[in-house]
């Protein structure tokens, strides 16, 4: 702990305790409520101590940082003024929020005197967003300002992380008072976590029933990922010979070219996936939470399973699917513990689950992913896997689709290297977080893929990517539609097209982007696939590709609203039905 006796503001106490827990960026806009604050910000930008990043939106402000935060696992930084400047971050706070994103915004307030006289840009953004926070403060005394940050970080990165707000009334940033420091080392927090290690049971009761399974299958949500969990997921599946398929945000746990991958399940995941676990005889979800879009009919979901759930959240545990046996505790905790349980077996696995297996190898040969077979138009899955082939190590951003989902289909990454709002579905949040991911990884190619409805959403960003040279390569899969929208008026919806196409008022992107000075290419014909897209990588700088593909493709497969995951529209047998290729 640090101790100063100089009399500073609440601003200069603001920026020394950010930058005591390591923050490099903070991505944001300024305005009047928060201006003391930024008056500060540029004493310790000429410093060379911090950086700011001024985004052209608080609700993109809110994804960089929320980009920042999923690509390095570290603490997202955001500010915003009072007013319009807090609730613009709603959606942000929110997004995070559903997919455990930690983060910290920083709103300025009215001063002191005027709250609650609906004075000039006020609002309650502290109740406004209580049920979209992890955790929220009012700075009231500026003497709490170092106490309340170090548990703000505290907080947001501890156990399941999450977005905290800390609101800055004006003249709290102005007021001057003996400093004091405090860093998260000094914080003491009531914690209700379970020392899962004392559950001996349930630890010898898991690797029972991983003994005596013949059909296991291991099911892996984002908590895995925020866990760090990938090689001891992987060790575990590999050790045991249990197939491994991860929800939207999981992706990235496991290499899917290996054979005990599966890709995603759910919705629009793979056949092969949702046969698995229809199918399995044990279902080990690890930091997932049996949401709709996973399960489909919640109770024929895995209903011949026996299930294991362990998750940091004891919320979450029996929220939606009660488990046989659960353990609360941090994943890659859990399995170290696990793992060393069963390599003292010296269980036979591999003869074990030799049949599961060999039933799994025929659905991945019979109802594989597919690319329409054309001849010269576009198809969006074709883009999106030549995309990855040439980028295989990029950081992927998407918006919320088809293009998403395609992409989740025909991506495969590393470990916090797929972006994607996934509980929340927020439509414009591609184009931000890729320029928290780069921001983050200066050195790595970063990629958003998004769509023509969802890029018109933040398309205002690409004034912040021009403004630093951020080297994003950015890829509009544009069939003129909101694809998901019509893809479910045609099937639900007797074909009644109502609002969902774009095609009226539709602007050229490449021309927008030349206007901001990014590289632009307008691409149309598949026989300039290849060219277009290398050339693409291969600029030094910011690039995007207007991709015009077949406007009437939709993904599959498909799990209905109300059925079962192996109730899928779109799977054909041996490509019987379709005129696909196979990749």
């Amino acid at each position: 702990m640090t101790i100063k006796t100089d009399h500073v503001t609440g601003a200069f106490a603001l920026l020394d305790s950010l930058v005591l827990h390591n923050t490099k960026f903070i991505f944001g806009y300024p305005g009047g409520a928060i201006l003391p604050i930024y008056d500060e910000l540029y004493r310790w930008e000429q410093k060379g101590l911090i950086k700011h990043i001024l985004n052209r939106h608080e609700q993109a402000a809110a994804h960089s940082a929320d980009g920042y935060a999923r690509s390095t696992g570290k603490v997202g930084v955001c500010f915003a003024t009072s007013g319009p400047g807090a609730t613009n971050l709603v959606t942000g706070i929110a997004t995070a929020q559903m997919d455990s994103v930690p983060m910290i915004l920083i709103t300025g307030q009215v001063s002191r005197s005027f709250i609650g006289t609906d004075a000039f840009q006020e609002v309650d953004i502290f109740g406004i967003t209580l049920p979209i926070v992890k955790h929220s403060y009012v700075v009231r005394d500026p003497r709490d300002m170092s106490r309340i940050v170090a548990e703000a970080f505290f907080i947001a990165k501890n156990g399941r992380p999450g977005p905290v707000l800390i609101d800055i009334p004006k003249d709290v940033g102005l007021e001057k008072f003996p400093y004091r420091a405090t860093c998260t080392s000094g914080i003491k927090l009531n914690s209700s976590q379970i020392n899962y290690k004392k559950n001996k049971k349930q630890l010898k009761k898991i690797v029972q029933l991983i003994d005596q399974s013949s059909q296991p299958l291991l099911y892996v949500g984002g908590g895995s990922i925020i866990s760090d969990a990938s090689e001891e997921i992987q060790a575990l599946s590999q050790l045991c010979q249990i197939p491994v398929t991860s929800t939207l945000m999981g992706k990235g746990i496991i290499n899917e070219s290996h054979e005990l991958s599966l890709g995603m399940l759910g919705m629009h995941g793979t056949a092969y996936a949702n046969f698995a676990v229809s199918e399995c005889d044990l279902l080990i979800a690890l930091g997932a939470r049996f949401d709709d879009r996973v399960t489909g009919k919640l109770d024929e979901f895995a209903c011949n399973a026996q299930v294991i759930h362990i998750d940091i959240d004891p919320a979450e545990v029996g929220k939606n699917r009660i488990p046989h046996v659960a353990i609360v505790g941090d994943i890659k905790e859990v399995l170290r513990t696990i793992l060393q349980e069963i390599q003292e077996t010296n269980h036979d696995f591999v003869n074990q689950t030799r049949s599961w297996k060999e039933r799994i190898i025929n659905w991945k040969k019979n109802y594989p992913l597919l690319i329409p077979n054309t001849i010269k138009s576009l198809s969006p899955q074709e883009v999106i896997f030549s995309l990855n082939k040439l980028a295989p190590k990029a950081f992927f951003t998407t918006d919320v689709g088809q293009h998403q989902m395609w992409a989740a289909q025909f991506l495969n990454v590393a470990p916090r290297h797929w972006l994607s709002s996934s509980g929340l579905g927020t439509m414009g949040y591609g184009l931000p977080a890729a320029i928290g991911a780069q921001i983050a990884n200066p050195n790595e190619c970063v990629i958003c893929i998004s769509g023509d409805a969802s890029f018109q959403m933040n398309l205002q960003e690409l004034a912040t990517i021009s403004q630093y040279n951020l080297p994003i390569k950015i890829l509009i899969i544009n069939n003129k539609w909101q694809g998901m929208v019509r893809q479910w008026q045609q099937a639900f919806y007797g074909q009644r097209y109502s609002h969902s196409n774009m095609s009226s008022g539709m602007p050229n992107f490449s021309i927008i982007a030349s206007a901001f000075g990014i590289k632009a290419y307008t691409l149309e014909d598949r026989g300039d696939l290849k060219q277009v897209l290398n050339n693409c990588i291969d600029n030094p700088g910011p690039c995007l590709i207007d991709c015009h593909v077949t406007e009437n493709e939709n993904c599959y497969p498909m799990v209905a609203p109300g059925k079962s995951n192996a109730q899928m529209i779109g799977v054909h047998k041996n490509n019987k039905v379709l005129k696909t290729q196979t990749l």
